[in-house]
């Protein structure tokens, strides 16, 4: 029988523990996985030992480190339909798009060698001032030394990758705590890490847990920033815990895009369908508001009803499957209330809206208005509001009232309109001609507003995880 259990990594030193909790699949119910109960003192004991550990990776070679990288890609490649399975298993993430998580990955990893090969430091003419004529200036990037990073369960692969990569190749020591919902996944990533023959001994640890655990790793004076990505609400409660250290927060969105009357419809449509629904909208761009012009609205509303009603909807281990069920029933339940609650109100369900074999089928809303919690708030489920406005103004007005702000787009044509939306959104990221939810790895990615504080990306996370040291040399 194969191994389900996530035990503890202390350092490089693995640990199994005194009583493990079962995690059930989201579609087949059975146990997938069994994960470590840890402790405060665990968190506590994790922070210790890779503060020791963080001194040792600072005088690492950075070619070790590249190295260290790339053997974890080569072996991540190798293992791709294991880990591909492994997400279906606890998240229930449909196969195809499990594989493409997996394939993202290994590409973030590879991309954090390729900027940590070109991050440097520069040269400052300090003689701009007649005080520094005799002087020479510089400044160079060091590791901060510990880093706590805090990922969730919709990407629990990728967005681990997307920590761990820049934070452990900048010379860090990392003490991770991955969702309760896929620690299997998480541990089996920490052990090409923890096991590769370039590894740096006892620079990552991986503890479980849910806010005691969480608490203990913010709130220690042992690491400088804190990584994490995850709800508004949590990342709030991080900000007032952390004390004076760099923090990285991700907290999501509430995306929206309009489309112009000039927009090709039948493609909106289609990219809409994927951008609402893909991983059963438990995505932070996910796409959730869509204002569409008034004078094709009856149209767009057509096509985007036809588009979703093609959809399989089913068993996530089927290669055909576009949508398998949300992460458990809790978020069914919560996203039926919203739903309900915006019929009530007078809102009207063009598809969807039911739950059937514990699926939540992808749901298309008209006749909405702002103060619904399926519009103004985030719903993290396969539910997308279309809303009709005049033009262009009305859109950017309501689009931009969000308190959130990580990635907006428009569907147009129309030179003027793309420049203006460029401008004018509140966000993160802007997309033209296609949805909000498309974002590429190498980019910068986060938000304003609600959405959070810093970028990811391989590039950017290694700004998050340096520091500037400024050299003057007279």
């Amino acid at each position: 029988m194969k191994n389900i259990k996530a035990n503890i990594f202390f350092g490089s030193s693995e640990v199994q523990s005194f009583e493990y909790t079962p995690r059930v699949s989201p579609y087949s119910k059975d146990i997938v996985s069994m994960v470590a109960i840890c402790s405060e003192g665990d968190a506590k004991k994790a922070l210790q030992i890779a503060k020791s550990a963080a001194r040792v990776a600072k005088k690492s070679l950075l070619s070790q480190r590249l190295q260290w990288l790339e053997d974890v890609a080569s072996k991540l490649e190798a293992q791709k339909e294991d880990f591909a399975q492994t997400i279906v298993d606890e998240v229930a993430k449909p196969i195809t798009f499990a594989r493409v998580e997996v394939q993202r990955a290994i590409e973030a990893i590879r991309l954090s060698i390729y900027a940590t090969a070109n991050l440097h430091g520069e040269t400052i003419p300090t003689d701009i001032a007649p005080s520094g004529k005799e002087t020479i200036a510089f400044f160079k990037r060091e590791p901060v030394g510990v880093v706590v990073c805090i990922t969730p369960f919709n990407f629990p692969l990728n967005l681990i990758a997307h920590k761990l990569a820049p934070a452990l190749v900048a010379g860090n020591a990392v003490v991770l705590k991955p969702a309760p919902e896929a620690p299997l996944t998480a541990y089996k990533l920490a052990k090409l890490f923890i096991e590769s023959k370039y590894a740096i001994r006892d620079t990552l640890s991986v503890v479980y847990g849910d806010a005691e655990v969480g608490a203990a790793l913010v709130q220690s004076p042992i690491p400088r920033v804190i990584s994490f990505t995850g709800s508004v609400p949590v990342g709030k409660t991080i900000i007032s815990q952390a004390g004076i250290k760099k923090v990285s927060l991700e907290l999501g969105g509430n995306a929206a895009t309009y489309i112009q009357k000039s927009a090709d419809l039948e493609f909106a449509a289609k990219r809409c369908v994927l951008g609402a629904f893909v991983n059963s909208g438990q995505v932070c761009i996910s796409l959730q508001r869509i204002y569409v012009d008034e004078l094709i609205y009856e149209e767009f509303k057509r096509l985007l009803a036809k588009e979703t009603s093609l959809l399989k909807v089913g068993n996530p281990y089927e290669e055909d499957t576009f949508m398998g069920p949300l992460i458990n029933d809790d978020a069914n339940a919560r996203a039926l209330q919203w739903i309900n609650s915006a019929l009530k109100e007078g809102a009207v369900a063009l598809c969807g809206a039911k739950v059937e074999n514990g699926i939540f089928y992808p749901t298309v809303m008209s006749e909405v208005d702002e103060s619904m919690e399926i519009v103004c708030e985030e719903v993290f489920a396969p539910v997308v509001s279309l809303v009709k406005v005049k033009d262009f103004d009305e859109a950017v007005k309501k689009i931009n009232a969000s308190p959130y702000g990580l990635q907006f787009s428009i569907f147009t044509n129309d030179l003027s309109l793309t420049k203006r939306a460029i401008e004018e959104f509140e966000a993160g990221g802007v997309v033209i001609n296609d949805i909000p939810t498309l974002r590429f790895d190498v980019q910068p990615y986060g938000g304003v507003k609600n959405s959070g504080i810093g970028r990811e990306g391989p590039k950017y996370a290694l700004e998050e995880f340096t520091e500037i040291k400024s050299i003057v040399i007279n």
